[in-house]
């Protein structure tokens, strides 16, 4: 059975959430996409469209926050290398504490 899609005005909400961060990050995805997904939380492509998945909107606010930084900061650094993790930290400095709720 296939998880159906999340409230629309959660999703207007979070969308507003990736906006209010990229804007901070300064940086501007040419795409935002809700996309299942099976196996990630989110994807950033070389072209810079960024994709969640929507179960990301029924985790804890926290995580979704952490989801959304890591993605955006793709598009500055595309690999999880030193100076990708120095940025996550400062953004989210306990990033490596946050962690997803069992669905």
């Amino acid at each position: 059975m296939k998880p159906k899609m999340p409230d629309p005005a959660a999703v207007v909400a979070f969308k507003s959430q990736v906006a209010t961060w990229a804007e901070r990050i300064r940086v501007r995805p040419r795409q935002l996409r809700l996309q299942r997904m099976r196996r990630k939380w989110a994807s950033c492509s070389t072209r810079g469209t960024v994709s969640f998945n929507p179960e990301v909107l029924a985790q804890p606010a926290a995580f979704q926050e952490y989801v959304i930084v890591h993605e955006l900061l793709h598009l500055k650094v595309p690999n999880h290398g030193k100076l990708f993790k120095t940025l996550l930290r400062a953004y989210i400095p306990n990033y490596e504490t946050i962690q997803p709720r069992v669905l």
